[in-house]
């Protein structure tokens, strides 16, 4: 079995360390991936310190992935040695139900194969993450990079990207829509960039004043500070679409009132019951939707990553050395990146 190198937590209490693990003996319609960068997750952290309570230990985070296929199964047709390709956040799914045969197999009936912590299903071991040199994995899941794209801002393309354009393909936004960004962190700053490339007229809100130049240039045309009830006061019904991609408990009253009737808000961040709870009058009045998305299919990350290739839509990241992960760590966990770390996997040579 082919051995790999990275970095894994041991328990929900340690630190990332070094760790020497086997990757599995590729099957006939597996792609073999040297790892060339890794984006860092959000999700990376709440898991691995199993505050989902999902973890299995050892765990090797990382499902934003950017290589380069050193080896092919036999039964592979679309990928070869040399190829630079993506691997997001599945690695494998039932392939039978609705979902699957939809190409939305985050939905799979039978739950998706996650890219770590997941067991494989077909010889029951854990499935580990991008935090190392290299990766094997079906060819159903491994994505094609369009020439012309940035390698490094790629990564969380895979991640952050297609959890907030998914929603915005699904339900619809078109040119001329009015589109209204909740937050502006790794998936917010994507949102308005994408919102904006489908032809939106994009509105950021946040409670931070200091982000108000950020957001405008990553392409927001209006910002309203969430916290000023006047400003909120004076958005009653104005919006098509809200994308909310805060992930802790917030009040969705406000920005429920700030839709049109017949608007949509999507969640895409918050997992949590939802407190305060929405009035129903906010949703039966005006005849407005609440719903939610999760990531995406591996059909709509590949269009994804072919229109930002197309429009020059990056990620903002910060690179650093694999190294430095647990530093790293703890600064998303205080907020202090903009917006997205990516590990340069060539620092794991480095020892």
């Amino acid at each position: 079995m082919p051995q790999a190198t990275g970095y894994a937590m041991h328990s929900a209490e340690s630190a990332l360390e070094p760790y020497a693990f086997e990757r599995r003996t590729p099957r006939p319609d597996d792609v073999a991936i040297e790892i060339l960068y890794c984006g860092v997750c959000h999700s990376d952290l709440h898991f691995a310190r199993d505050d989902w309570g999902m973890a299995q230990y050892p765990i090797v985070p990382g499902h934003e992935i950017v290589g380069r296929v050193t080896s092919v199964g036999s039964d592979v047709a679309n990928f070869k040695e040399g190829d630079v390709v993506g691997v997001g956040c599945m690695v494998d799914s039932c392939r039978h139900c609705q979902a699957c045969n939809d190409g939305v197999e985050q939905y799979c009936a039978e739950g998706f194969t996650m890219t770590y912590g997941s067991p494989d299903r077909h010889d029951g071991s854990l499935t580990q993450g991008g935090y190392s040199d290299r990766v094997t994995v079906s060819e159903r899941f491994v994505l094609r990079m369009p020439e012309g794209i940035d390698l490094k801002s790629a990564a969380p393309i895979l991640c952050a990207g297609v959890t907030t354009y998914s929603p915005l393909r699904h339900y619809g936004v078109k040119p001329g829509d009015k589109v209204g960004v909740i937050g502006m962190g790794g998936l917010g700053h994507m949102g308005v960039k994408l919102a904006k490339a489908l032809g939106a007229e994009v509105t950021l809100f946040t409670r931070s004043e200091s982000k108000v130049a950020e957001a405008k240039s990553n392409g927001a045309d209006h910002v309203v500070v969430s916290s000023d009830e006047e400003q909120m006061a004076a958005l009653a019904e104005t919006f098509d679409f809200m994308l909310d991609t805060v992930p802790n408990e917030h009040d969705l009253n406000p920005y429920l009132q700030a839709l049109k009737y017949d608007g949509t808000h999507i969640l895409v961040g918050q997992m949590q019951p939802l407190e305060p709870g929405v009035a129903g009058a906010n949703l039966i009045f005006r005849r407005r939707v609440l719903g939610g998305s999760l990531i995406g299919g591996i059909p709509e990350t590949q269009e994804l990553l072919d229109f930002c290739a197309e429009k020059g839509i990056t990620c903002d990241v910060e690179m650093i050395d694999i190294q430095n992960i647990n530093e790293a760590w703890d600064r998303m966990q205080k907020g202090d990146v903009r917006y997205r770390f990516v590990i340069d996997m060539a620092s794991m040579k480095e020892g």
